[in-house]
Protein backbone atom coordinates (compact mmCIF):
# COMPACT_ATOMS: atom_id res chain seq x y z
CA UNK A 1 0.00 0.00 0.00
CA UNK A 2 2.45 2.39 0.80
CA UNK A 3 4.54 1.57 -2.41
CA UNK A 4 1.49 2.32 -4.68
CA UNK A 5 0.84 6.05 -2.48
CA UNK A 6 4.45 6.96 -3.20
CA UNK A 7 3.83 5.72 -6.80
CA UNK A 8 0.62 8.09 -7.05
CA UNK A 9 2.56 11.10 -5.12
CA UNK A 10 5.36 10.97 -7.77
CA UNK A 11 3.12 10.96 -10.30
CA UNK A 12 0.95 14.20 -8.76
CA UNK A 13 4.60 15.70 -8.39
CA UNK A 14 5.30 15.50 -12.48
CA UNK A 15 2.37 16.49 -13.54
CA UNK A 16 1.83 19.43 -11.42
CA UNK A 17 5.61 20.33 -12.28
CA UNK A 18 4.88 20.03 -15.84
CA UNK A 19 1.53 22.52 -15.29
CA UNK A 20 3.63 24.60 -13.28
CA UNK A 21 6.43 24.91 -16.38
CA UNK A 22 3.65 25.16 -18.77
CA UNK A 23 2.22 28.09 -16.98
CA UNK A 24 5.29 29.77 -16.48
CA UNK A 25 6.06 29.64 -20.14
CA UNK A 26 2.50 30.56 -21.64
CA UNK A 27 2.60 33.49 -19.24
CA UNK A 28 6.38 34.83 -19.36
CA UNK A 29 5.64 34.92 -23.66
CA UNK A 30 8.00 32.11 -24.31
CA UNK A 31 5.24 29.95 -25.58
CA UNK A 32 2.83 32.33 -27.75
CA UNK A 33 -0.68 32.69 -27.01
CA UNK A 34 -1.04 32.35 -31.12
CA UNK A 35 0.11 28.43 -29.70
CA UNK A 36 -1.33 27.63 -26.83
CA UNK A 37 -2.60 29.67 -23.35
CA UNK A 38 -1.69 28.85 -20.12
CA UNK A 39 -3.27 25.97 -18.01
CA UNK A 40 -5.32 28.52 -15.75
CA UNK A 41 -7.22 29.91 -18.77
CA UNK A 42 -7.65 26.25 -20.11
CA UNK A 43 -9.40 25.60 -16.78
CA UNK A 44 -11.02 29.15 -16.49
CA UNK A 45 -12.63 28.52 -20.10
CA UNK A 46 -13.81 25.02 -19.51
CA UNK A 47 -15.59 26.16 -16.41
CA UNK A 48 -17.54 29.04 -17.83
CA UNK A 49 -18.27 26.43 -20.54
CA UNK A 50 -20.26 23.62 -18.30
CA UNK A 51 -21.74 26.43 -15.79
CA UNK A 52 -23.32 28.16 -18.98
CA UNK A 53 -24.67 24.69 -20.32
CA UNK A 54 -22.75 24.62 -23.29
CA UNK A 55 -21.52 21.32 -23.29
CA UNK A 56 -24.12 19.25 -21.82
CA UNK A 57 -25.39 18.27 -25.25
CA UNK A 58 -21.76 17.14 -27.16
CA UNK A 59 -20.87 15.49 -23.84
CA UNK A 60 -24.36 13.48 -23.92
CA UNK A 61 -23.15 12.45 -27.72
CA UNK A 62 -19.66 11.80 -27.35
CA UNK A 63 -19.86 9.85 -24.17
CA UNK A 64 -22.98 7.84 -25.13
CA UNK A 65 -21.31 6.65 -28.31
CA UNK A 66 -18.37 5.66 -26.64
CA UNK A 67 -20.20 3.60 -24.18
CA UNK A 68 -22.50 2.10 -26.57
CA UNK A 69 -19.33 1.00 -28.72
CA UNK A 70 -17.29 -0.15 -25.80
CA UNK A 71 -19.99 -2.25 -24.31
CA UNK A 72 -20.49 -3.78 -27.60
CA UNK A 73 -16.46 -4.22 -28.17
CA UNK A 74 -16.05 -5.55 -24.58
CA UNK A 75 -19.26 -8.05 -24.77
CA UNK A 76 -18.77 -9.38 -28.61
CA UNK A 77 -15.07 -9.31 -28.29
CA UNK A 78 -14.91 -11.88 -25.71
CA UNK A 79 -17.54 -13.69 -27.30
CA UNK A 80 -15.37 -14.21 -30.71
CA UNK A 81 -12.10 -14.80 -28.23
CA UNK A 82 -13.49 -17.57 -26.18
CA UNK A 83 -15.26 -19.28 -29.55
CA UNK A 84 -11.26 -18.47 -31.29
CA UNK A 85 -9.67 -19.85 -28.27
CA UNK A 86 -12.09 -23.17 -28.46
CA UNK A 87 -11.38 -23.68 -32.34
CA UNK A 88 -7.83 -24.14 -32.94
CA UNK A 89 -8.26 -24.51 -36.72
CA UNK A 90 -10.32 -20.86 -36.58
CA UNK A 91 -7.95 -19.61 -34.72
CA UNK A 92 -4.63 -20.56 -37.25
CA UNK A 93 -7.04 -19.18 -40.30
CA UNK A 94 -7.25 -15.74 -37.87
CA UNK A 95 -4.02 -14.69 -36.19
CA UNK A 96 -2.37 -13.27 -39.29
CA UNK A 97 -5.35 -11.15 -39.72
CA UNK A 98 -5.35 -9.86 -35.72
CA UNK A 99 -1.84 -9.56 -36.00
CA UNK A 100 -2.04 -7.26 -38.67
CA UNK A 101 -5.87 -5.89 -37.99
CA UNK A 102 -4.60 -2.45 -36.55
CA UNK A 103 -2.77 -1.05 -39.81
CA UNK A 104 -5.77 -0.81 -41.85
CA UNK A 105 -7.19 2.74 -42.13
CA UNK A 106 -10.73 2.02 -41.01
CA UNK A 107 -11.85 5.45 -41.71
CA UNK A 108 -11.96 4.66 -45.23
CA UNK A 109 -14.73 2.61 -44.89
CA UNK A 110 -16.97 5.49 -43.24
CA UNK A 111 -18.76 6.50 -46.99
CA UNK A 112 -19.68 2.56 -47.08
CA UNK A 113 -20.98 2.91 -43.43
CA UNK A 114 -22.80 6.14 -44.16
CA UNK A 115 -24.42 4.03 -47.10
CA UNK A 116 -25.31 1.11 -45.31
CA UNK A 117 -26.35 2.78 -41.65
CA UNK A 118 -27.12 6.04 -42.95
CA UNK A 119 -26.28 9.83 -41.97
CA UNK A 120 -26.55 9.11 -38.39
CA UNK A 121 -24.33 8.24 -35.19
CA UNK A 122 -24.24 4.78 -35.99
CA UNK A 123 -21.57 5.01 -38.75
CA UNK A 124 -19.07 6.23 -35.79
CA UNK A 125 -20.26 3.26 -33.40
CA UNK A 126 -19.16 0.75 -35.80
CA UNK A 127 -15.72 2.39 -35.84
CA UNK A 128 -15.24 2.74 -32.63
CA UNK A 129 -16.41 -0.67 -32.03
CA UNK A 130 -14.15 -1.88 -35.16
CA UNK A 131 -11.58 -0.23 -33.11
CA UNK A 132 -11.96 -1.88 -29.57
CA UNK A 133 -13.28 -5.08 -30.23
CA UNK A 134 -10.11 -6.55 -31.74
CA UNK A 135 -8.27 -5.82 -28.27
CA UNK A 136 -10.56 -7.68 -26.41
CA UNK A 137 -10.49 -10.48 -28.47
CA UNK A 138 -6.76 -10.63 -28.34
CA UNK A 139 -6.11 -10.44 -24.55
CA UNK A 140 -9.18 -12.89 -24.34
CA UNK A 141 -7.37 -15.27 -26.08
CA UNK A 142 -3.84 -14.10 -24.19
CA UNK A 143 -5.67 -14.86 -21.07
CA UNK A 144 -6.91 -18.19 -21.76
CA UNK A 145 -3.78 -19.31 -23.17
CA UNK A 146 -2.21 -18.42 -19.93
CA UNK A 147 -4.17 -20.67 -17.99
CA UNK A 148 -2.24 -22.73 -16.24
CA UNK A 149 -2.84 -26.49 -17.20
CA UNK A 150 -2.30 -27.45 -13.26
CA UNK A 151 -5.24 -26.13 -12.59
CA UNK A 152 -7.45 -27.96 -15.52
CA UNK A 153 -6.20 -30.88 -13.92
CA UNK A 154 -6.94 -29.60 -10.07
CA UNK A 155 -10.70 -29.30 -11.52
CA UNK A 156 -10.79 -32.71 -12.92
CA UNK A 157 -9.80 -33.96 -10.29
CA UNK A 158 -12.61 -32.15 -7.90
CA UNK A 159 -14.63 -32.92 -10.75
CA UNK A 160 -16.23 -30.15 -11.39
CA UNK A 161 -18.32 -29.59 -14.60
CA UNK A 162 -17.77 -27.41 -17.49
CA UNK A 163 -19.58 -24.39 -16.47
CA UNK A 164 -18.27 -24.74 -13.04
CA UNK A 165 -14.52 -25.32 -13.89
CA UNK A 166 -15.01 -21.99 -16.58
CA UNK A 167 -16.22 -20.04 -13.64
CA UNK A 168 -14.07 -20.57 -11.12
CA UNK A 169 -10.99 -21.53 -12.90
CA UNK A 170 -10.64 -20.48 -16.08
CA UNK A 171 -11.85 -17.09 -15.61
CA UNK A 172 -10.15 -15.91 -12.81
CA UNK A 173 -7.38 -17.28 -13.88
CA UNK A 174 -7.55 -15.26 -17.43
CA UNK A 175 -9.11 -12.46 -15.69
CA UNK A 176 -5.90 -9.96 -15.04
CA UNK A 177 -5.43 -10.33 -19.09
CA UNK A 178 -9.08 -9.89 -20.17
CA UNK A 179 -9.14 -6.74 -17.79
CA UNK A 180 -5.83 -4.99 -19.78
CA UNK A 181 -8.43 -5.41 -22.70
CA UNK A 182 -11.15 -4.12 -21.71
CA UNK A 183 -9.19 -1.07 -20.55
CA UNK A 184 -7.26 -0.96 -24.07
CA UNK A 185 -11.30 -0.98 -25.83
CA UNK A 186 -12.33 1.84 -23.65
CA UNK A 187 -9.18 4.40 -24.88
CA UNK A 188 -9.34 2.90 -28.48
CA UNK A 189 -13.46 3.39 -28.48
CA UNK A 190 -12.37 7.19 -26.95
CA UNK A 191 -10.01 7.89 -29.22
CA UNK A 192 -11.89 6.80 -32.44
CA UNK A 193 -14.99 8.54 -31.39
CA UNK A 194 -13.13 11.68 -30.70
CA UNK A 195 -11.50 11.56 -34.01
CA UNK A 196 -14.44 10.03 -35.96
CA UNK A 197 -15.86 13.35 -34.86
CA UNK A 198 -13.13 15.90 -35.75
CA UNK A 199 -14.05 14.99 -39.30
CA UNK A 200 -17.31 12.56 -39.86
CA UNK A 201 -19.97 14.31 -37.45
CA UNK A 202 -21.68 17.67 -37.14
CA UNK A 203 -21.82 17.14 -33.26
CA UNK A 204 -19.71 15.99 -30.30
CA UNK A 205 -16.94 17.41 -28.31
CA UNK A 206 -14.22 16.41 -31.68
CA UNK A 207 -16.25 17.75 -34.00
CA UNK A 208 -16.15 21.11 -31.46
CA UNK A 209 -12.81 21.31 -30.77
CA UNK A 210 -11.75 20.82 -34.43
CA UNK A 211 -14.32 23.79 -35.41
CA UNK A 212 -12.19 25.94 -32.57
CA UNK A 213 -9.33 25.13 -33.98
CA UNK A 214 -10.88 26.21 -37.85
CA UNK A 215 -12.20 29.57 -35.85
CA UNK A 216 -8.37 30.35 -34.26
CA UNK A 217 -10.49 29.98 -30.76
CA UNK A 218 -7.38 29.05 -28.79
CA UNK A 219 -9.90 29.33 -25.74
CA UNK A 220 -12.49 27.41 -25.99
CA UNK A 221 -10.34 24.51 -28.60
CA UNK A 222 -8.39 24.42 -25.16
CA UNK A 223 -10.82 24.10 -22.85
CA UNK A 224 -12.37 21.10 -24.69
CA UNK A 225 -9.27 19.31 -25.13
CA UNK A 226 -8.35 19.62 -21.19
CA UNK A 227 -12.20 18.30 -20.54
CA UNK A 228 -11.41 15.41 -23.17
CA UNK A 229 -7.95 14.39 -21.53
CA UNK A 230 -9.21 14.76 -17.89
CA UNK A 231 -12.36 12.97 -18.66
CA UNK A 232 -9.89 9.96 -20.32
CA UNK A 233 -7.84 9.85 -17.22
CA UNK A 234 -11.14 9.67 -15.14
CA UNK A 235 -12.75 6.70 -16.83
CA UNK A 236 -9.24 4.82 -17.04
CA UNK A 237 -8.74 5.58 -13.35
CA UNK A 238 -12.05 4.36 -12.73
CA UNK A 239 -11.49 0.79 -14.74
CA UNK A 240 -8.10 0.86 -12.65
CA UNK A 241 -9.68 0.67 -9.29
CA UNK A 242 -12.22 -1.70 -10.34
CA UNK A 243 -9.50 -3.96 -11.83
CA UNK A 244 -7.80 -3.69 -8.53
CA UNK A 245 -10.86 -4.69 -6.65
CA UNK A 246 -11.33 -7.91 -8.83
CA UNK A 247 -7.73 -9.17 -8.47
CA UNK A 248 -7.67 -8.44 -4.96
CA UNK A 249 -10.99 -10.73 -5.02
CA UNK A 250 -9.08 -13.16 -6.85
CA UNK A 251 -6.33 -13.18 -4.66
CA UNK A 252 -8.62 -14.17 -1.56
Amino acid sequence: MKGRQAAMAVRVAVVAVFLLLLEVLCRSGVISPLVMIPPSAMLISLCEMLLAGDLTDDIVRTFGTVAVAFAAATVVGFAVGALVHALPRLRRALDPILASYYSVPFFVFYPLLVALLGLSVLPLIAIAFAFAAPAVVMSTLLGLDRVPPVLLKVARIHRLGPASTVFHVVLPAALPSILNGIKLALAYAFIAVIAGEFILSGGGLGYHIAYAYESFDNKTMYGLMLFVLVSAILLNGLLHMWEGRLLRRRQR
